[in-house]
């Protein structure tokens, strides 16, 4: 369970099975232990042959005490949150004290190992871990970071809606209901640009709103835009930021189709490989390099956003790949909302206008 702070921020532990909680957490442990070592260390060859020894006990402690975090961590998140912070506390002190115990008769002799110092030290580091995620946690509220995300996601305005209302302007005497569709198509994507930059989205609705962009860019690119989609392997249930693959698309198109006469081919891949879910992306290079290469603040964007919401466990590589430029985002497989679930709007499925190999 969340606790809210008063910034109305939704307080929780953090999730220990991340390479980012799980990378501090072992680099504070190590720090601790060597700033204990240098305290009481004569000199520098004292200190490095106890650290070298003392480590060589810690580090398999401390990994199994984050195998443990990590295993009973959606049951601590479930928990309320002070009982959840003693319970974690408890469990990441309790397994280097249990470890200290089986392994003090056999390294009396080389490495003077305490059980009670052990148990004293790990509650001493954990409790500051948690006093820090905590920190951190109030420090990522609303006031700083739904601002931040907001903004972020502010600066991902369609450059194509101009060309896109002209286009439909010419389809409303001709093709009235061809028109209509492009207009609720235009309401999806504004409605995505005012959604919760916090409240990460099914998979499946960011690919119905790219399918959607998609649709009003062939309004008036025609035969020159050609887009194939696998998607047989993808985690529908999957969660992500929004907005994340629609600003990778209009890259593709601005980039890789407006400057070949003859248009070509995006290519879209979504598809999960153990806990990893992958979107890649590639689109044609054109080849005279005449066209403007951008600033690429949507790339920046993205990468920012990654970082906001998965800290380590994302990553966003960018690979030109001969005559094809690909850009491929990895980011954890999740159904949990980092946010409370809010009611969404019904999103159509989309397909016209795209051909899917599936």
């Amino acid at each position: 369970m969340k606790r809210r702070n008063h910034n109305n921020r939704e307080v929780e532990l953090p999730n220990f099975c991340r390479l980012g909680v799980s990378l501090r957490i072992a680099l504070t442990a190590e720090a601790a232990l060597a700033a204990s070592v240098a305290a009481r260390a004569a000199d520098a060859a004292a200190f490095a042959a106890e650290f070298v020894a003392l480590s060589a006990f810690a580090q398999p402690a401390l990994l199994l005490a984050l195998l443990a975090l990590c295993g009973a961590g959606r049951g601590l998140r479930s928990q309320p949150y002070r009982r959840g912070v003693v319970m974690a506390l408890g469990l990441g002190a309790a397994v280097p004290f249990l470890v200290a115990l089986w392994l003090a008769p056999i390294l009396a002799g080389s490495v003077p190992v305490s059980p009670l110092g052990v148990l004293v030290f790990a509650l001493g580091v954990g409790g500051g871990l948690l006093g820090y995620f905590n920190l951190r946690a109030r420090a990522l509220s609303p006031a700083v970071t739904e601002a931040r995300l907001q903004a972020l996601q502010a600066r991902i305005r369609p450059h194509f809606l101009f060309n896109s209302l002209n286009a439909v302007l010419a389809l409303v005497r001709k093709d009235p209901r061809r028109a209509e569709h492009a207009l609720e198509n235009m309401a999806d994507l504004f409605r995505a640009l005012m959604g919760n930059a916090r409240q990460l989205a099914p998979l499946e609705d960011e690919v119905a709103l790219t399918r959607a962009y998609l649709e009003l860019e062939q309004l008036r690119l025609g035969d020159r835009l050609r887009v194939v989609w696998h998607t047989g392997k993808m985690p529908a249930d999957a969660l992500i930021p929004p907005l994340v693959i629609q600003p990778l698309v209009e890259n593709a198109v601005y980039h890789g189709i407006e400057p070949l006469a003859d248009g070509g081919e995006i290519s879209l891949n979504l598809y999960r490989s153990a806990d990893k879910v992958h979107v890649v992306v590639r689109n044609p290079i054109a080849s005279d390099g005449s066209h403007h290469r951008g600033n690429r603040i949507a790339l920046a964007n993205i990468r920012e956003r990654l970082l906001l919401h998965f800290d380590l466990d994302a990553q966003l590589k960018l690979k030109p790949l001969g005559s094809v430029y690909q850009v491929h985002i990895v980011i954890p497989y999740t159904r949990e909302r980092t946010q409370p679930a809010t009611s969404r709007p019904h999103r159509r499925r989309r397909g016209a206008g795209t051909r899917a190999a599936r």
